[in-house]
């Protein structure tokens, strides 16, 4: 089997035209799923970069390996301890060794190993190509290394290529002589004047008036130096949405390749990413700071032979598609996946799901939140001096899919189910560690410890460290007096 597996960073569904968007930021994907199979409600299990595709890869919850955040002691895999031999143990295996294994020859086109030195990604990759940006490559700078590679390749059988695209990611930077083919069309109209107003006024890292973190504007062309109206909020958005069109421009041109070399109907092609984005969702804009449903939902659409075209409404880890690979393959999952393949979903279009799904966010905040029905439950541990987050919050995605209103003290009912299956989720991954059932492995050194409650009594996740003193100085300096002061409360 053939598989041509395209990473979109920050690409989220809701921007695509085949999950309903308007704006046509994406004909070539598109057309690829109208031939093929489209998952709705996928979620990274562990956000962002670094857990994302560290939980991917190796078919394991952050809470079993550790790795939640992107500095520190919970920014690496928890190692395997003394059942540790010449290699590593069979049920920790990751997605390239088990594909190496099946007789697929893999390869990866990013720079992200790199980037975060997140070196577990490729363990049992036949070939890596860094790209050599740093995550800061524009698609014309990435298609070469992939055309090259499958120009030699297309035509033979048995490969598996991951190929990163970068383009949603900020700061945006496709070339000017580009053009905005969107300069005509409004921004999304839930983001209100009024609302803006709100968002200004208050803190945070990315929030609207510290729109490059936590101070100070971006230099691009493409990026607004702040949102204060929904001018500049179009700005930000078209600089997002002409990132996806580019992007989808060299996509096509994959398939074209593909195509040419008459492989194209007979490769399994997905495309995904390792998390979404936040586009002013609670005040947090062009940035992935949250366990909410846009920094955590993420497209999956495969197509292929022996892909049922379709659309599929289940819940779902995007760590399920790691078994689901393997089964496709012909292969068997390791026992210690927490991932559950769903590959009778995408060949007979059988119903599957999950009941819920845990979410989570170590680097940015401290988060979990519990995806349900309609349902998302918020539960913040470490807010990152952001002044929108509650403790608990509550939103109905059907009706309010922006996150625009907390209903927790509306609907205490449903918040305490939420709360119940958090805590449920938790103690049955903490009873998996101590048993070594799934992905849990008490071998391993702080196996039986919850990551999140490490990163806590650590430095907090990795973005906020050392950073109080100087943000609260420069909220005074810009007028936030009031929220400066609370936050000083916090030095003393």
């Amino acid at each position: 089997m053939r598989i041509l597996y395209i990473d979109c960073d920050s690409l989220r569904p809701d921007h695509l035209g085949c999950y309903g968007y308007r704006r046509e930021t994406s004909p070539n994907i598109d057309d690829l799923a109208a031939d093929g199979r489209t998952f709705t409600d996928v979620y990274a299990s562990d956000a962002p970069c670094l857990p994302s595709r560290t939980a991917f890869y190796t078919g394991r919850f952050g809470i079993h390996t550790g790795a939640i955040n992107h500095g520190g002691l919970n920014a690496d895999v928890r190692r395997h301890g003394s059942k540790r031999r010449a290699n590593y143990p069979e049920k920790f295996r990751t997605l390239g060794s088990v594909l190496s294994d099946e007789g697929i020859h893999t390869a990866m086109i990013s720079p992200f190993p790199a980037r975060h030195d997140g070196w577990q990604v490729v363990e049992g990759v036949r070939e890596l190509y860094d790209t050599g940006g740093n995550g800061g490559e524009r698609a014309d700078e990435v298609y070469p290394y992939a055309r090259d590679w499958l120009e030699e390749h297309a035509a033979e059988d048995d490969w598996y290529c991951h190929v990163n695209f970068w383009d949603p990611h900020t700061p945006y930077r496709t070339p000017e002589e580009y053009g905005n083919p969107f300069a005509d069309e409004p921004a999304p109209e839930w983001l209100t004047e009024e609302l803006i107003e709100q968002h200004y006024r208050e803190s945070g890292p990315h929030s609207a008036q510290d729109l490059k973190g936590w101070g100070g504007s971006w230099d691009r062309p493409r990026m607004p130096p702040e949102i204060s109206s929904r001018e500049e909020f179009k700005e930000m958005v078209d600089g997002y949405d002409v990132g996806v069109r580019y992007m989808d421009r060299y996509v096509g041109k994959l398939f074209d390749l593909l195509r040419d070399r008459g492989v194209f109907d007979e490769t399994l092609i997905v495309i995904s990413g390792d998390h979404g984005e936040n586009l002013g969702e609670l005040n947090v804009y062009g940035d992935h700071q949250l366990a909410d449903d846009k920094t955590c939902r993420v497209p999956l659409i495969v197509r292929g032979p022996g892909v049922q075209p379709g659309t599929d409404d289940g819940l779902r880890y995007q760590l399920d598609l790691a078994p689901t690979l393997v089964d496709l393959v012909g292969g068997d999952a390791p026992e210690g996946w927490d991932g559950r393949s769903f590959a009778e979903t995408i060949t007979d279009g059988a119903e599957s799901g999950r009941d819920e799904l845990i979410l989570s966010q170590g680097t940015w905040t401290c988060q979990r939140s519990v995806r349900w029905d309609d349902w998302l439950l918020l539960r913040t541990y470490h807010d990152a001096y952001r002044s929108r987050l509650e403790d608990v919050m509550l939103f109905d995605l059907a009706s309010d899919p922006h996150e625009t209103t907390d209903l927790s003290a509306e609907r205490p009912d449903v918040v305490d189910d939420g709360l119940a299956r958090l805590q449920r989720w938790h103690d049955d991954r903490l009873l998996e560690a101590a048993r070594g059932e799934r992905g849990g492995n008490p071998d391993a050194p702080n196996g039986v410890t919850d990551p999140m409650w490490q990163v806590l009594g650590e430095k907090g996740p990795y973005y906020t460290w050392n950073r109080l003193d100087d943000y609260v100085d420069h909220l005074t300096e810009t007028g936030r007096e009031e929220r400066a002061a609370e936050l000083r409360e916090r030095l003393e």
